[in-house]
This record gives structure tokens, C-alpha cells and sequence, in this order.
């Protein structure tokens, strides 16, 4: 599902392959496009190839076969420091001996830089992460988000046309993360840098970026904007990969009108859209998400296929209900539901129907 390499693109890795051992492929004829401006978001679990993409570009890795071009330049053969390309890591990588101020004039310095203009740069990156007052200190007297602020001016400070994340956030706490995505989206959106963001976390891939290619197997399974990912996977494993998913199952039924019947392995016959499925007698997992599963009568599709399931679990977890069902013999189908006024909880050991819309519902390769 990889982009076609084009000519406009900012970034564009063409038929790029990596191996480390001369045998196994870690990266497998990558094509990607990448606009000026634009946040991607290379999301996949450990092993997947998306950190060796990101190393290839910056140039700490080498490609074994294809072309990486920046701004219609090949970069093959750049070293990473002539590519001019901000880094943050997730270790933060600052110098320990060197105040924060020299931690961010150090990058201008290797650039040659007169002492002004140094000193204008970094008062202006300080700024720019709120740090304005922490210039004497040294990383040892910093919290680890002020820490990850410092690692972020300091790729910034040079005022780089793109700047690469490699799991920037990973050691910080629940909401400081939060806090940090949002801040790491604003300063991008006002600064109109081209940021390509690394991670195997993908609620914080749906909050950031304007497209996200999902990694396995050294191959993109998709490249999308967010909401395209979430409500429309290509196949089985972006279906799950992204966002909580319930799968049933079955055996495509028939095929017609752009709607798939599939029998459940358990007996029951429901709707879908036929996504990476096309002929009669093929097995399928169908993909539903939970916000999507309906059991209040009043509130389901007058098209809707109901299935009988049993309550095993509630949890109540603030802003929304989860409940754990066995469905069509899975018994770990959850829905959630909001918690507003007139929402129901139900109780374990209750018998109820649940059911969704079938446009909501995706047959997938099994």
C-alpha cells in the first residue's frame, strides 16, 4: 500500500531496501513520498523496519538498494552531518558537562556560526519550548520533560527544513506524554517544519500526524491520514494494530451490491464490506470497532444484523462504559458506550442483542 515516489515530494525513499546480513531484507522496496510540511507518522511494532527507514534518512545507516532523495538531492552518499536534518531521540542525548544553552549552541557552532547570532538562535528555541529560563542549567537539574523540551529545541535550533523523532516521548509519564504530543503538534503546525515522528504507540500516531504509514514486516500496510486508518483497514493486521478491535470469524456466504454475507463459524449470518475478500467460500475475519457496536433497540439501525450476546465484564472507566461480551462465541467482544445520563450499565450474566451497522463492518483477510 506504499505511495508512488513523486517528483514534488520533499522527502521520497524509491525502491529502498535494507538488509543487515546480505540475506535477510529488514526493509523491503520501500516507495514514500513525503510532502514539505507534512507530519508522518511511521508506526509499527519492534522489528517492523520503521527506526532503519528513519536511520537511513538521517544517514546513520546505509541502503543497501534504492535511492533516498531530500529536496530532489540523493542523499545516499551525504554524511548525517551535511544533511541538515534535526534529531530527537528518546534518550534525549544531551551533553551532561554542558549547560542547556550550550547543548543548543553547540549544533551552530559545528555550523561556524558567529557568537550573536548563536546566542539570538538559542534564546529563540529556548522560547520556543518554553524553557526561556533554564539556559545556565545542566540536563542533570532538569525533570525528564524538560529534559525531552531541551532535546526538542536543540533539533530546532538550526532552524532545519525537517526534523526526525525516534520514540521522543517513550520515557515519560501517561500525561506528560499527552501534554508533549500536543505541544510537539503546535510547534509544527506554527513553524511549518517537515516532521517525519517514529513510533510503535499509536494513540500517539492518530493524534499527531497527517498521515501514518504502518509498518510489519519491512513493508508499509498502509499509508493514510488518521481517521482513513481507523475507520477503513486494508487488511487484518492494520485492523488491529490500530485503535481496539473486536473479529468474528466466518466464511464469506456470498458477494453482491458491494455488501458481503459471511456465515460466523458459530452459526449466525451478518452484513459487511467486502475490504481484501472477493470470492464465495473464502474464509474472512470480520473487523468491528467497539464504539460501533449498538444494544440500546431504540438507538440500532433499522439495517443492522443483531447477534445474541452475553455480558461477562463491566468496567466503569470514567468517560466511557466497557463491556466484555461473548459474541458468536468470542469472548472478548467489547463495546464501549459513553457515559451519558441515559446510558444503561449492564450487569455480567445478562442476555442481550447486540448490532451494527454493516457499513461499519469490514470483511478482511483471514
Amino acid at each position: 500500500m506504499a505511495a508512488e515516489a513523486s517528483d514534488d515530494a520533499f522527502v521520497v525513499f524509491e525502491r529502498v531496501q535494507k538488509s543487515y546480513d546480505g540475506e535477510t531484507l529488514v526493509v523491503k522496496d520501500l516507495n514514500l513520498s513525503i510532502g514539505k510540511g507534512e507530519f508522518l507518522t511511521m508506526l509499527g511494532p519492534s522489528g517492523s523496519g520503521k527506526t532503519t527507514c528513519l536511520m537511513m534518512l538521517a544517514g546513520f545507516e546505509t541502503a543497501t538498494h534504492g535511492d533516498i532523495r531530500l529536496g530532489g538531492v540523493s542523499i545516499n552518499n551525504i554524511p548525517p552531518h551535511k544533511r541538515g536534518i534535526g534529531m530527537v531521540f528518546q534518550n534525549y542525548a544531551l551533553f551532561p558537562h554542558m549547560t542547556v544553552a550550550e547543548n543548543l549552541s553547540f549544533p551552530l557552532e559545528v555550523r561556524g556560526m558567529d557568537k550573536a547570532t548563536r546566542e539570538e538562535k538559542v534564546k529563540r528555541a529556548l522560547d520556543m519550548v518554553q524553557m526561556g529560563e533554564f539556559g545556565g542549567r545542566r540536563p542533570a537539574q532538569l525533570s525528564g520533560g524538560q529534559q525531552q523540551r531541551i532535546a526538542l529545541a536543540r533539533a530546532l535550533v538550526f532552524e532545519p527544513e525537517l526534523v526526525l523523532m525516534d520514540e521522543p516521548l517513550g520515557a515519560l509519564d501517561k500525561q506528560l506524554r499527552e501534554h508533549m504530543q500536543f505541544e510537539i503538534k503546535h510547534l509544527h503546525e506554527r513553524l511549518g517544519i517537515t516532521v517525519v515522528y517514529v513510533t510503535h504507540d499509536q494513540t500517539e500516531a492518530l493524534t499527531m500526524s497527517d498521515r501514518v504509514a504502518v509498518f510489519n514486516d519491512g513493508v508499509i500496510q498502509q499509508l493514510d491520514p488518521p481517521d482513513v486508518l481507523y475507520e477503513e483497514p486494508q487488511n487484518s493486521f492494520v485492523a488491529q494494530f490500530i485503535g481496539e478491535n473486536n473479529t468474528l470469524e466466518g466464511t464469506i456466504e456470498a458477494i453482491e451490491n458491494g455488501i458481503a454475507r459471511v456465515r460466523l463459524d458459530h452459526g449466525e449470518l451478518i452484513d459487511a464490506v467486502p475490504v481484501n475478500v472477493n470470492k464465495v467460500g473464502e474464509r474472512t475475519r470480520v473487523s468491528i470497532r467497539p464504539e460501533r457496536v449498538e444494544y440500546n433497540p431504540e438507538r440500532m439501525p433499522p439495517d443492522a444484523h443483531t447477534v445474541r450476546a452475553e455480558v461477562l465484564e463491566f468496567i466503569y472507566m470514567g468517560d466511557i462504559y466497557r463491556t466484555r461480551l461473548n459474541v458468536a462465541g468470542n469472548e472478548n467482544f467489547i463495546i464501549k458506550t459513553r457515559n451519558a445520563p441515559d446510558q444503561r450499565r449492564l450487569k455480567p450474566g445478562e442476555v442481550i442483542e447486540v448490532g451494527w451497522r454493516p457499513q461499519d463492518c469490514r470483511a478482511l483477510d483471514a
